[in-house]
């Protein structure tokens, strides 16, 4: 395992990510990761849902050639 640091939650979080870590059968380090991966992964669908803006509507009708 990489360097590791310690983080503060609370007891009853704590809890729930010890479970849902076994059930899925991996360390609360890799639950976490998974975690903030699709945290991430949402923001950015949220934002590629987003009307454009003009400026990014202009650009992307801009003749290339």
């Amino acid at each position: 395992m990489a360097e590791t640091t310690t983080i503060r939650i609370s007891r009853d979080t704590h809890a729930r990510v010890t479970r849902l870590a076994a059930e899925r059968h991996e360390t609360i380090d890799e639950l976490v990761s998974s975690a903030l991966r699709a945290l991430r992964q949402d923001g950015m669908g949220r934002d590629l849902s987003e009307d454009l803006t003009e400026d990014e509507t202009a650009w992307l009708d801009a003749d290339a050639g």
